[in-house]
Parts: structure tokens; sequence; C-alpha cells
């Protein structure tokens, strides 16, 4: 009998040791470059406020649709804050989602709280890099009726989620050196999205340059800057958003 104690107690510290390691892997991402705090301050364009979320608030402009950032994978939501600001100074409110664990497929339907909350805004895309685009892409699979548009940064859809018959415009974008998507499995998640899907590949642009927390364990270096990978991506989103307020 002590014996079967002794060794239920070790597998259940092994256990708790596996539990505790795991948290502080996910908590602990890489820091956001210094562009990324910049960016979180307000300015005479965007008003920027953190309440769980980042919201990124253009100042005297009344669109009505709205963009949600879900973070890649272990990465800090502050580090996609350049892209956010940059969006919203354009007019279109902006919000970056937090993450429990810093890992989306424990926040699926984080979405929901932020168009709850700004229920002024009659169109929502929903968007995310690497982990954070499947998730968001589950997201549209359960709330159709919430969702306009769907963008993908290195991401694609789960093998479960198919899009394809949805009313949704989308755009998913792909950088040719990215080290941890291939082209060939966003080549082959189209057939799980609209017809209508709009394919763009940044070349020389690669997997961590969507967002602004360096490089990444996996990732092939890229040939383009970190700037010009941003403005391409910048545009694209700007060009769904268009389309979103202009159909």
């Amino acid at each position: 009998m002590k014996r079967t104690f002794k060794v239920i107690l070790s597998i259940l510290i092994g256990v708790l040791i596996v539990f505790a390691a795991f948290v502080v892997w996910a908590e602990t991402p890489p820091a956001p470059m210094m562009e990324a705090l910049d960016a979180l301050e307000s300015d005479s364009d965007v008003f920027v406020s953190n309440i769980g979320y980042l919201v990124f608030l253009p100042k005297g402009s009344n669109r009505n649709v709205g963009f949600i950032i879900y973070p890649g994978g272990r990465v800090d939501f502050r580090s996609y804050a350049p892209l956010a600001h940059r969006i919203a100074a354009e007019g279109y409110p902006v919000v970056i989602v937090r993450m429990p664990l810093n890992l989306a497929v424990f926040g699926v339907n984080k979405a929901n709280d932020v168009i709850t909350s700004y229920s002024q805004i009659n169109y929502w895309a929903v968007g995310g890099h690497s982990l954070g685009g499947t998730m968001a892409a589950q997201f549209v699979y359960e709330n159709p009726s919430k969702v306009a548009g769907l963008i993908l940064f290195a991401a694609y859809p789960a093998s479960g989620v198919n899009l394809s018959q949805y009313d949704l415009l989308v755009t998913t974008i792909h950088g040719t050196n990215d080290g941890l998507v291939s082209d060939d499995q966003i080549e082959n998640s189209l057939n799980l999205l609209p017809p209508s899907t709009t394919l763009v590949e940044i070349v020389g642009g690669n997997h961590a340059q969507f967002g602004w927390y360096g490089d990444q364990a996996g990732d092939n270096p890229a040939t383009i800057t970190r700037k010009e990978q941003q403005d391409q991506t910048f545009n694209v989103i700007i060009d769904l958003l268009d389309a979103i307020e202009n159909q």
C-alpha cells in the first residue's frame, strides 16, 4: 500500500513539475521590440488604451468597420502594436486581444468580448498570426454572423474548419522565406477558404516579421526588412477593410 502511494505521489509530482514548466515557458515569450512599445503611446491620430486587451481608437473617425488581432503562439500581444496603431491611424478601430498563457488555443472566443463591448461598430474583421490565425478562423467558423472578414498571417484553418461556403472576405498572407509555415501548407488550405480568397505572397518575408518581437527559432532569415514586410501587410489589411466598408 505504501509503495502504491509513493508511486502515485511521484506521478503527481511529475505532472505538477511538467505543468509548472509549461506555464513558465508560455508566460515568458520574447520581449516586444522598442518599436512595439513606442506604438502603445497615444498620439494626435490614435488613442491607445489597455483594458485587458489593447485598443487603438482613431480620433475623429466614424468608420463602422473594426479589426481584431489574435497574436501568434507564445508571442506577447504588444508585439503587434505598430501594425494596429498604423491601421487605426487610417480610421479603423483595432483591438489586439491578450490570450491566456499567450496561446490563442485557450482563447478562441476572445473576439466575442470585443464585439460586445463595441456594439457601435457594425462590421468586424478578425485576423491572426500563426496559431492566432488558426484560432481566428475557428472563431469565424463558430460565429459566422459576427464577422465580415478574415485575415491570416502565416496561418491556415485547422483541417475540420471548412469556411469554403461562408459569405466572407478572406485574405491569406504568407512570406516566401517562412521557416515555420510552408508554401504547401498555405496552398493546401485554400480549399477550406472561400473561392474568392485573396492569396498574397510577400517575397523575401519570413514568419517573425509579421510582428515586432525579434527573430524566432526555426524561422528562415528574411531578405526584406521588417518595415518592408509590415508595409505590405498593412496595405493588404487596409484593402480588405476598405472592401468590407464599401460592400
